[in-house]
């Protein structure tokens, strides 16, 4: 196995992503790219984690593999990217390491431990959406960042045409309104309404490119979708609600 990517620290934007929400992971390794599917570890949340072919200056795999590593150790290791760096992955079966090389103006090697690797994929929830509100990386962030100030959970509601997050906490209350045209699209078969950790939905947005629009799908009480794109990488998040009480 051997991939190339041209511009070390756009993979590092990526593993950020998911980082943000797992310390391990598996990646399925194809001839067609990276896909990586995990759970949080309170089983509450849930990456979803694609990076095509497109992505390499070289792909090179004789047949499917799976790479588990420590994500948090591979982010750190990202961190040190210089400007311009190529980097280059491959694996060490016989020490069972990941083997990164940094070249540049230098040429650097690092190697990790591969963790025990599972081939079992968590399912995906099965949700018939009934909103998709397209808006700014950058505006929800600010939202979200907004009501974190007043409480650890964020209610989200789509209806009609507009937009509302809420919060409300012993430091006070908070309602944005986001009317139909201040968003980058937005569809509706009725009223979505539920309530998230604050935490979780920083974690899982903070990636996220401002100028990108970013997928909310959405439907009363049920897990929420959140969707975006890094460059030809796609990303999604599920997330389960919290039964708000009356």
């Amino acid at each position: 196995m051997e991939l190339v990517i041209s511009d070390a620290s756009f993979f590092k934007k990526c593993i950020d992503a998911i980082v943000n929400l797992v310390d391990e992971g598996t990646f399925i390794v194809s001839s067609d790219g990276l896909h990586l599917r995990t759970m949080d570890p309170s089983q509450i949340a849930m990456v979803d984690f694609t990076l095509p072919k497109t992505a390499f200056s070289k792909i090179d795999v004789e047949e499917k593999m799976n790479v588990g590593v420590n994500l948090s150790d591979l982010s750190k290791i990202l961190a040190r990217t210089r400007a311009g760096e190529k980097l280059t992955m491959s694996v060490d079966e016989k020490d069972s390491k990941l083997l990164l090389e940094f070249s540049g103006g230098s040429r650097r090697h690092f190697k990790l431990p591969l963790l025990e690797s599972t081939s079992i994929l968590p399912k995906e929830p099965k949700v018939e959406f009934d909103a998709n509100v397209k808006i700014k990386g950058r505006h929800f962030k600010d939202i979200l960042h907004d009501a974190g100030l007043l409480s650890s959970h964020v209610i989200l509601q789509a209806e009609d045409s507009e937009f509302v997050v809420e919060a409300h906490g012993d430091s006070g209350d908070l309602h944005i309104q986001t009317k139909k045209e201040g968003l980058s699209g937005m569809n509706t078969k009725g009223k979505s309404r539920a309530m998230f950790p604050f935490q979780y939905l920083d974690d899982i947005t903070r990636a996220c490119p401002d100028e990108v629009d970013v997928n909310v799908d959405m439907k009363s009480d049920s897990p929420i979708k959140i969707s975006y794109d890094i460059s030809d990488a796609k990303i999604s998040y599920y997330l389960a609600p919290r039964v708000e009480s009356i």
